[in-house]
């Protein structure tokens, strides 16, 4: 299959704090609208590839672009940018890191510093508050001509590729699944699709889940998935007695439990037997956590399924997942898609 691993490198280098999603959108926009029928845009900041506007029949691929990130709070006398969190970032994971904060006049390299081990280091249970970003400024006056409270600063860290089998780097939760959708909605333009595809780039997944309100409620789809991350359980120091086993190249993760659609999930199996594709499962009893929950309470109701990418290391600046998974994942969802004809019923009740 014909994967752009270019595009999803572009969107990997591009911040895309929650809040500030525009620069990686309009990236997004560019790339779809090459093949989308029709694309759209709304007042959350989601950007919508659609193919087939006029079918009865909608489904709603959402794969979010918002990455986690930190926010200044404080600004100290001597220059010091103290954060809040921008989504679930991880004290323990960006001690020592460099970071880009997205001034309000444009972006400024920092460190975030350490207390040094000879003089007595971090204490065991810090948080994010004890920690602070070193710009290289020498006061609060020198900060406020380029950094004001609530610029945004995220990891600078650019992807890397392991052994040609993976990629690493910050923000692949969720930056692939927009990628994905892009990609499902790329191949299903080269097919004689039966039904209405909306290809949904969400924002603000990380904070509040509001832009697949948004992009639901606004199409009022049929039905609905998400395509997002989940946690792999592969690495060293995972019960998996615990979080169950998912793993790198084992294949995309379907979600069971009450809030998924019985029948949706059966049509991803049945295209996956018909792919010879092996598929992993986790447990979602009550919620996903995804923008699936969101989508599912719009309008009348909507029928929702999860398809996620197995991620090892969630929410450090390191997350790492197979290019076998995203291009497996891109195959099984173009080939659910293109076997609909528009006259199914994802009524569980009904044969």
């Amino acid at each position: 299959m014909d994967m752009n691993r270019d595009f999803l490198n572009e969107l990997l280098e591009t911040p895309s704090p929650s809040s500030m999603e525009m620069g990686i959108q309009k990236k997004w926009m560019n790339y779809v609208k090459e093949f989308a029928h029709e694309v759209r845009t709304d007042n959350a900041g989601n950007v919508i590839g659609i193919l087939n506007p006029e079918a009865e029949f909608k489904i709603l691929l959402a794969g979010h672009c918002d990455e986690i990130a930190l926010v200044i709070n404080r600004i100290d006398s001597d220059g010091f940018l103290y954060t809040d969190k921008m989504g679930g970032i991880n004290p323990k994971a960006a001690v020592g890191m460099r970071v880009n904060v997205l001034g309000y006049n444009g972006e400024v390299n920092g460190v975030i510093g350490v207390n040094a081990q000879h003089h007595g280091g971090l204490k065991d249970d810090f948080d994010l508050s004890d920690l602070f970003i070193d710009c290289g400024f020498k006061s609060k006056e020198e900060v406020d001509q380029k950094i004001q409270i609530g610029d945004l600063a995220v990891y600078d860290r650019k992807p890397e590729i392991l052994q040609d089998r993976y990629i690493a780097g910050r923000g692949l939760d969720n930056r692939t699944g927009c990628f994905i959708v892009a990609e499902v909605l790329k191949q299903l333009a080269k097919k004689d699709v039966k039904v209405g595809v909306y290809a949904a780039s969400t924002v603000n997944e990380e904070t509040n889940m509001g832009g697949a309100y948004f992009a639901a409620a606004g199409i009022e789809p049929t039905c609905a998935l998400a395509c997002d991350v989940t946690f792999a359980t592969d690495y060293p120091g995972v019960n998996r007695n615990k979080h169950g086993d998912v793993r790198l190249e084992g294949g995309p993760v379907l979600a069971k439990g009450a809030p998924i659609n019985y029948k949706i999930n059966k049509l991803l199996e049945k295209a996956a037997k018909e792919l010879d594709m092996q598929l992993q499962y986790e447990l979602t009893p009550r919620m996903t956590g995804t923008d699936a929950d969101r989508m599912r309470l719009t309008g009348r109701g909507v029928p929702i399924a999860l398809v996620s990418l197995p991620l090892r290391y969630m929410h450090a600046p390191v997350e790492t997942a197979s290019f076998k998974d995203i291009e497996e994942e891109i195959v099984l969802l173009v080939k659910m898609i293109e076997s609909l004809d528009g006259t199914e019923s994802l009524n569980p009740l009904e044969d």
